[in-house]
Parts: structure tokens; C-alpha cells; sequence
């Protein structure tokens, strides 16, 4: 798929760039690729930093020079065998995070909106456990996290049908079944061996510890496809940000639009859950911070999805070495995404009044 970018002829789309996908043809600000060029560059030296940190450390040169090849074979193994597939898997959870949290918070309207908050990172984890008792195999797990998530997914659009997908209406109900789902998944991990237990327990957390790059490999995979979608929805989803009816008027059907686009979101969620757990607060926070960073109108799947790998990278760095004792990175995030959520929940409250 080539790339290219040009810029619009006219004054007023001075500040514009359009960015060339292939088929696709969306309007960049410049602003937008300098902060998504920013957030790609903090990526790269907070890799770099998670390849480099552990009880075996590397500066930066070894790293680099290991990446390209080069390094003994002690290197190697530490930097390739080890450390590497935690971080792809830190940078591309939050990346899938980021876009289903874009996608939730378009469709809805509402910054709240977030696959974690309405329960979908809970009802993809309850699959996971159902299919952890049933086999243990990453096929299964998969399966039954997509199936838990798209199950979640339907009880609350039922229960929330009568005041449509806006409004806080769908942020309650979703709590509620978080909740409930929340008290299903402590029973199902009472019913299963402790050793498997205890292991399911700390991955309910959000974790990425034992990250191999089999499974990691085949949950990118399963979410590619999602991915690439969610980009092709992209010109459908700005029609919806001009309100339903001149949506409608434009040729486009704003009900079919929200229902592929929450579809979209809860495969990405699931994915992100088979490799990670549910992880809290990344998808309500990347989407919501590369929009004030950028300054754009609208929520950027690209950006959401570069401050994802951003946020998670981070918190995973924090929780390993920053703190006396190494925690699962979905503690990190919980303990700072809960301060951001009040501040989210304040910021809204005096925007209604």
C-alpha cells in the first residue's frame, strides 16, 4: 500500500494536507503529522529503553547495534528472545486500544465511552476464562474472548436501544453489565485449579508478562483485518460528526455506520484482551489526549492509536522498573487512568450544566 501526502491548493486549506492510502484520499492537518511524527519518535526511544532496561542491561548502542544484527549471542537472546516481544506487544495493545477508544468515543459522542468503561474488556475476559476452562490453546482463548466481547456487546446495545447509542444512557448500562461481569469472572476464577487461577487472576489485571511471540503473532493477525476497516470507515465516520440527518443527506446511513463501527471496536478490544487481559483506561485516555495535543476536531484512529503504544509503553516501563516491586502495567494504568477519568467526569459534568 503506497503512501503519499499533498498539499491543498487553497488558502483556506492552508494549514490541510491530503494524505494518500491507496484508494483512500483524508485531509491531515499539519499539526496532526507533526505530533503523530512526535508520538512515533517517543515509541521509538521508549523501545529502545524496554529493550535496554532489565536485570541484564543494554545501552542504547547494544540495543541498536543488536536490532541490526549485530550483538553476541547473549545479546541476542535477551534483546530478541526476551524483551522484544513485550514491547511489540506493549506498542500494538495500546495501538488496537487507542483505535477501538476512537471508535467507541465517535460513535457515541461522549469522551466517556471506552471499551474498558462499558464492560467490553470484561465480557472479552469472561470468554477467555469460559474458554480457559473448556482448553487452554491461544485458538480457543481467542475464540471465546471474540465471542465474549461481541456477546457483551449486544446485551448492552439491547439494553440501551431505547435512548440510542448518545448520551450517558449507554455509559450506565455499560457499567452495570461491567459490573455483573466483573462478579462472573471472580466465580469462574473460584472454579478452576489454583495454579490456573492464580495465573488468570494476574492477566485479569492487565498484563504482559509471559508474552511470547506465537500468540502475539496470532491475535495481530485476527486484528490486521479490523484494523484496515476501521481506517476504510474513517470518511463515514466525519459524515456522522455533521449530525444524523445531513449524514443521511449525504448519502450515508448513520444507524449501519455505528453498529460496523462498535463491531470494529469490540474485535480490536478482544484481540488486544488475548494477548494483554483488560487493560483499564488506555482506550478512554489515547483517543481523548492525541485529540488535545493535535488540536484537531475530531478523534484521529492514527494518533489515538500512536498515544496508545505511547501510554501502555510507558506504564509497562513504569510498573517494571520504576517502581520497589514489578507489577502487572494494568495496575499502572488503573491507578493513573482512575485520576484521569475523574478529571473526564468533572470536565463533562460542567460541560452540561
Amino acid at each position: 500500500m503506497s503512501a503519499s501526502i499533498a498539499s491543498t491548493p487553497t488558502d483556506a486549506t492552508r494549514s490541510r494536507m491530503i494524505l494518500h492510502l491507496g484508494p483512500l484520499r483524508m485531509p491531515v492537518r499539519r499539526r496532526s503529522i507533526l505530533v503523530g511524527v512526535a508520538a512515533a519518535a517517543t515509541l521509538i526511544v521508549l523501545g529502545i529503553l524496554a529493550l535496554g532496561l532489565g536485570s541484564y542491561p543494554l545501552t542504547p548502542q547494544e540495543v541498536v547495534q543488536t536490532l541490526l544484527g549485530g550483538g553476541d549471542a547473549l545479546h541476542r537472546t535477551v534483546v530478541i528472545d526476551w524483551r522484544l516481544p513485550r514491547a511489540i506487544a506493549a506498542i500494538t495493545v495500546g495501538a488496537l486500544l487507542g483505535i477501538a477508544g476512537a471508535l467507541f468515543q465517535t460513535v457515541t459522542r461522549n469522551p466517556l465511552a471506552s471499551p474498558d468503561i462499558l464492560g467490553l474488556s470484561n465480557g472479552a475476559f469472561t470468554g477467555m476464562l469460559i474458554a480457559l476452562v473448556v482448553s487452554g490453546s491461544w485458538p480457543v482463548l481467542t475464540a471465546g474472548s471474540l465471542i465474549g466481547g461481541f456477546a457483551t456487546a449486544v446485551v448492552i446495545w439491547l439494553l440501551s436501544a431505547r435512548g440510542g447509542v448518545h448520551g450517558f444512557r449507554l455509559i450506565v448500562v455499560g457499567i452495570g453489565v461491567s459490573a455483573i461481569l466483573a462478579s462472573l469472572n471472580t466465580w469462574l476464577l473460584l472454579q478452576i485449579e489454583l495454579e490456573t487461577a492464580m495465573f488468570a487472576s494476574a492477566w485479569g489485571t492487565g498484563s504482559l508478562n509471559g508474552v511470547t511471540a506465537g500468540p502475539l503473532a496470532g491475535a495481530l493477525l485476527c486484528a490486521l483485518p479490523f484494523a484496515v476497516a476501521a481506517l476504510l470507515l474513517v470518511p463515514r465516520m466525519r459524515q456522522l460528526e455533521l449530525g444524523d440527518d445531513m449524514a443521511a443527506a449525504a448519502g450515508a446511513r448513520p444507524g449501519r455506520i455505528r453498529v460496523v463501527a462498535l463491531l470494529i471496536g469490540v474485535a480490536l478490544v478482544a484481540a488486544a484482551t488475548t494477548v494483554a487481559g483488560p487493560v483499564a483506561f488506555v482506550a478512554l485516555a489515547a483517543p481523548q489526549i492525541a485529540r488535545l495535543v493535535a488540536r484537531t476536531p475530531h478523534l484521529s484512529l492514527m494518533l489515538s492509536a500512536l498515544f496508545g503504544g505511547v501510554l501502555l509503553l510507558g506504564a509497562d516501563l513504569i510498573a517494571q522498573h520504576m517502581l520497589p516491586t514489578a507489577l502487572p502495567v494494568g495496575v499502572v494504568t488503573v491507578s493513573v487512568g482512575g485520576a484521569y477519568l475523574v478529571l473526564m467526569i468533572i470536565l463533562e459534568i460542567r460541560r452540561r450544566a
